[in-house]
């Protein structure tokens, strides 16, 4: 019975210990968890979680989720991350509770986070990292009064430079956009981290970036952006081909039970170019985990504008006085019979983004996007004394042909995100994308039908450009600093990418292309303005990319940071390169720091310049004659007219970039970025100038030449091809300057940002072998007129000035953007026809009032002063008084001042 007793006594004392034990775990066992976001409500990663005056801390995944086992006890949970002010959360937990500690942050003015440039897990603010970085926020971007992607950043990033083109066939559609005074195929584009595709269309014309191939960036819904980072550095051994000027990376919005509905309404001064625009978007909640289903729709209309001057030339006749008597008779308008601006253009767009954390601590990634755009532009008026180019009986009067476009973009990425048991941050993802190009002839005629009378075709199916990207990624990401003494940080990330590219030409309907007449009949074959493609043109074009990367990135100490990174890429059809970058900032103290690198690029020519071919007809500036309808051939690169005449098999471009840089951060709410940069180019793609066949005024060795190779093509007037023809260097200086402050119950946010660039072609363009060199001009590939557009057909500098104030529910924004000088340098030995247009000053002025605790109404003008660039000077440059302002080098267009509003919502 003791025993029992004894032994019960001894039970209950474990049992009395195991019960006690269980409640002092249950104490110690409670939960502290939340998700973080930023003030648009999107997830933030890499968030600091620390409980004040404990040793219990840890960071938010890619959710912005966090999770921390504390005993019971009241608490004050601190958040930090860059580029969002600090917050402290109180909170009491009891034993074997929990305790929501979610925070939505609010942005930091003067501590921005950047992110492209770095596969860091660590955030840097923009005077942190070893290269600049510039942030724009939709909000930011919105604040423009602009519609398009494009000329948002036009005036927003000095850096960038983005112009309407005018009578420039496809480009009149799709805005050509550059960086750091380069080409538009010489930045990347790159959304949510990944590689954007490339627009089918090349540019041929005379326009910025002639003879290189884009990325649409208005193909983009502006609702469906939350910022947009451009890295203004060369990044090819980080992000691969095409990143020579630097990177520009589009976020999109992954706002959970966020809706916003922005409206825009405005018109020139002139009464034209009327935009009518409507953007949705809608965050979809899906777990509580920060998922999200990001949708986002955008409708707009864009009206076409007129600059024209008055034609002064011949219409019906040669002979003046009956020229004139038939003008009078027939009330022949001298002035509206060509249209100088921008094109009219409607515009859908839809798109979906996905992000949505999952069990096990894995993130699916994806969306899908798709725009339609009807486009209707204007080429050159053909008079009745064209006689064989126009249908007399179709059109007495001569016509005014349209091209008409339909554009469509497509794409859709997948992706999935984790961490395995060995510490690696994995993504894998596939992206793939194609935009289409087709071609319809309005309101023209193909004269060798003239046969037909009335009866003649006047519309043209002319043909489809299309080109496709399909691309696949693995990447790795992990921290090593817990292993290596001494060491702030050390990340390594490595990753493999697989591309393929498809480019194709599909050819027009036949009575697009064929001449039907005899060859002594001297009608024109083809649809006027823009001949369609022919079956020879007609091509599929593909090839494969592979990469390897490596990328480390460390924090020595406190002060000094240094990034490495190599890539290794190899090209179906052009071969292999390996591409390397050193870079690294150093702290001179708190908030002040310098900041360099070196690296070597490489772009391999476009599946499009290897493959394109087209008769186009153009019209160009001939010594004495003046504008001249010429039809130009375009011939590929690896054809026999390309042998013939001796030009070099492409290969690609190489460059070496070199970059010096100083940060600060002197006082609150002030940060300065000075980086200086020399970017050096060899075998740069251009398309040549054009090798014409004997005139009655001109016949040479070379011409003759010409004739002789051109012999099969008795429609062509001229050859052209795309060749490595020059090396270039380009030297700049990038200056940004913001300051924000609380004014009595206010805010002031002050910009002042600058670009000052310099791009010359070193040394003598490169000659085509066997082109006997009768003269210097005949003889090489690069002519004064395509020197000029690459050295002076940009500005060399830009220089922005923005005051934004806001209080309670009122504010404004004024912004000064000044242009710098641009020319239009004549081909030819008259060289008192070159043109040089002065810098002009615009100024953008915008009043908002929320009006609601949802809606806000923006009232504004942009180019309030109604300025326009230099008008031309020399008569021989005005095409008979048409032209008033150059078509060549614009700065920022000639639509004058314009007049907006807008309502906006956001639920």
């Amino acid at each position: 019975m003791r025993k029992l007793f004894t032994n019960s006594k001894k039970v209950f004392a474990i049992f009395a210990f195991i019960l006690f034990s269980i409640n002092a775990l249950a104490q110690n066992n409670a939960t502290i968890a939340g998700i973080v976001k930023d003030g648009n409500g999107a997830p933030v990663a890499n968030a600091t979680v620390t409980i004040k005056d404990t040793k219990f801390k840890t960071t938010t995944d890619g959710s912005g989720y966090y999770s921390l086992k504390v005993p019971a006890g009241n608490y004050s949970v601190v958040i930090k991350a860059a580029g969002q002010t600090e917050q402290t959360i109180a909170v009491n937990v009891a034993g074997g509770g929990s305790a929501d500690a979610s925070a939505n942050m609010a942005s930091s003015a003067d501590n921005t986070i950047r992110v492209v440039g770095s596969r860091s897990t660590i955030a840097r603010t923009n005077i942190n990292t070893v290269a600049p970085v510039d942030a724009f926020s939709a909000k930011e971007l919105a604040s423009t009064g602009q519609v398009e992607v494009t000329q948002m950043l036009n005036y927003v990033a000095p850096s960038f430079n983005s112009s309407r083109q005018t009578i420039a066939d496809g480009t009149d559609h799709i805005d050509p956009a550059t960086l750091r005074g380069l080409g538009p195929d010489q930045v990347l584009i790159l959304v949510n981290g990944r590689r954007r595709y490339n627009t089918a269309l090349i540019n041929v014309n005379g326009t910025i970036g002639r003879g290189s191939v884009g990325t649409d960036l208005n193909s983009i819904n502006p609702s469906s952006i939350a910022s947009i980072e451009v890295l203004r550095d060369g990044a090819a051994a980080q992000y691969g081909s095409d990143a020579i000027a630097g990177v520009i990376n589009i976020k999109l919005k992954k706002d959970a039970g966020k809706t916003s509905i922005t409206s825009h309404i405005g018109q020139n001064y002139l009464g034209d170019g009327e935009n009518v625009n409507l953007g949705v978007s809608h965050g979809l909640k899906l777990n509580d985990k920060g998922g999200v289903l990001s949708l986002s729709g955008d409708w707009r209309y864009r009206g076409k504008t007129n600059r024209v001057g008055d034609y002064t030339a011949r219409v019906y006749t040669n002979n003046v006085a009956q020229d004139e008597a038939l003008i009078a008779s027939r009330g022949f308008s001298r002035k509206n019979n060509l249209l100088l601006g921008q094109s009219e253009l409607t515009n859908l767009g839809l798109n979906a983004n996905l992000f949505l954390p999952l069990a096990g601590g894995y993130t699916l990634t994806g969306g899908y996007g798709y725009n339609s755009r009807e486009g209707l532009a204007a080429g050159f008026y053909r008079y009745p004394r064209q006689t064989s180019q126009v249908n007399p009986v179709l059109y007495p009067d001569g016509f005014l042909p349209r091209i008409g476009t339909n554009i469509e973009d497509r794409n859709f990425n997948l992706g999935l995100e984790g961490k395995n048991k060995k510490g690696w941050l994995w993504d894998v993802g596939i992206t793939s994308g194609f935009n289409s190009f087709d071609f319809e002839v309005k309101n023209s005629n193909n004269a060798s039908q003239n046969s037909l009378g009335g009866a003649a075709q006047t519309q043209f199916y002319c043909g489809q450009l299309r080109f496709g990207q399909t691309t696949f990624n693995l990447n790795y990401n992990k921290d090593f600093s817990s292993k290596i003494s001494g060491v702030k940080s050390f990340n390594v990330a490595t990753g493999v990418e697989f591309r393929a590219d498809k480019y194709s030409i599909k050819e027009g309907e036949e009575a697009s292309w064929k001449n039907y007449a005899p060859a002594s009949a001297g009608l024109a074959g083809g649809a006027q303005v823009f001949p369609g493609f022919q079956p020879t043109n007609a091509v599929t074009n593909r090839r494969n990319v592979a990469a390897v990367y490596v990328d480390v990135e460390s924090d020595i100490n406190e002060k000094f940071l240094v990034d490495v990174a190599l890539r290794a890429e190899n090209y179906s059809d052009y071969g292999g390169n390996v591409a390397g970058k050193l870079a690294a900032r150093y702290k001179l103290a708190d908030n002040y720091t310098v900041r360099g690198a070196v690296s070597n690029g490489f772009r391999a020519p476009s599946a499009h310049q290897g493959a394109f071919s087209a008769v186009s007809t153009l019209f160009v500036n001939l010594p004495v004659v003046g504008l001249t309808p010429t039809e130009a051939g375009t011939f590929r690169n690896d054809g026999p007219i390309s042998k013939a005449f001796g030009i070099p098999t492409l290969k690609a471009e190489t460059s070496v970039n070199l970059s010096l840089g100083f940060a600060a951060k002197p006082v609150k709410g002030l940060s300065i970025t000075i980086d200086a940069y020399q970017i050096n180019i060899k075998n740069r793609i251009v398309l040549t100038g054009d090798f014409a066949k004997s005139t009655a005024t001109t016949s040479n060795a070379t011409t003759r030449f010409v004739d002789s190779v051109l012999v099969a093509y008795p429609a062509v007037s001229s050859a052209r091809f795309f060749s490595n023809a020059i090396d270039t260097k380009t030297q700049g200086i990038d200056i940004v300057a913001t300051y924000g402050k609380a004014v009595q119950k206010g805010r002031v946010d002050l910009t002042l940002a600058a670009n000052f660039n310099k791009t010359t072609v070193e040394g003598g363009p490169k000659v085509a072998s066997n082109i006997p060199a009768s003269t210097a001009n005949d003889a090489l590939l690069f002519n004064l007129e395509e020197r000029g557009r690459i050295e002076q057909g940009q500005p060399r500098n830009k220089l922005m000035f923005t005051i934004a104030y806001r209080v309670s529910n009122v504010g404004f924004t004024i912004r000064n953007t000044r242009f710098g000088e641009v020319a239009t340098i004549f081909n030819g030995t008259d060289r008192t026809r070159d043109e040089f247009f002065t810098p002009k000053l615009v100024t953008d002025v915008s009043v908002f009032v929320k009006l609601t605790k949802f809606a806000t109404l923006t009232i504004g003008a942009n180019n309030i002063a109604d300025v326009y660039p230099d008008r031309l000077k020399n008569l021989l440059n005005t095409s008979d008084g048409r032209f008033t302002y150059s078509r060549n080098a614009t700065q920022f267009g000639f639509n004058g001042g314009y007049y907006f509003t807008s309502l906006n919502f956001a639920f």
